[in-house]
């Protein structure tokens, strides 16, 4: 099984994994955010068109040989992907036939790669704060808004997508979160 963790920044998504691998410590293996690995490997975010398509072109293809490599080094685990292939969506320049075709995939061919995708709203739709731990991540409030959005408005079409709202505390989400996660299993 492989499920996708997606959102917007600030919704709790690397804590929530965190939980859920202490909680089932040795069924579950969890395959890190794609893009964190990329910009620590000293590539700068960048407004250029250009740069922005190969940063995503390369988070992709990161992504997806990752999980691959996972897929065959631990058969026997659920994998929690924090974040998808279709996440570079979200953050596309252009046009999305353009995505598909600088991968080399479709809109199908992605959405059916995953078996569940559970999407934790960012706190920022409430109002809280979206700091966070990851130095790679800096956006504004209303920036986390907008992609909060365009990952919903990508990944509902899956047809086990569930979501996690940001509603009361933080903790009181997490937890949510982990329920959700444990409930997908358990289908």
């Amino acid at each position: 099984m492989k499920i996708v963790i997606t959102g917007g920044p600030g919704g709790g998504k690397t804590t929530a994994l965190e939980l859920f691998r202490r909680e089932l410590l040795g069924k579950v293996w969890i395959i890190q955010e794609s893009a964190s690995a990329i910009f620590s490997s000293g590539i700068s975010r960048d407004d250029n068109e250009d740069i922005l398509k190969a940063i995503q072109k390369t988070i992709y293809y990161y992504q997806k040989n990752v999980e691959e490599i996972h897929t065959l080094q631990h058969p026997n685990k659920i994998l929690l992907c924090d974040r998808g292939t279709l996440d570079g969506l979200a953050y596309w320049p252009n046009s999305r036939e353009g995505f598909f075709e600088c991968i080399n995939s479709s809109f199908e061919k992605e959405l059916h790669s995953y078996d569940a995708v559970i999407h934790f709203e960012t706190a920022a739709v409430k109002g809280q704060d979206i700091t966070t731990n990851n130095p790679f991540r800096n956006e504004s409030n209303e920036a986390a808004i907008e992609l909060d959005n365009k990952l919903k408005e990508i990944w509902k079409a899956h047809p086990n997508f569930h979501v996690v709202e940001s509603k009361g505390s933080f903790i009181d989400k997490i937890i949510n979160g982990v329920k959700t996660i444990q409930a997908v299993i358990d289908q």
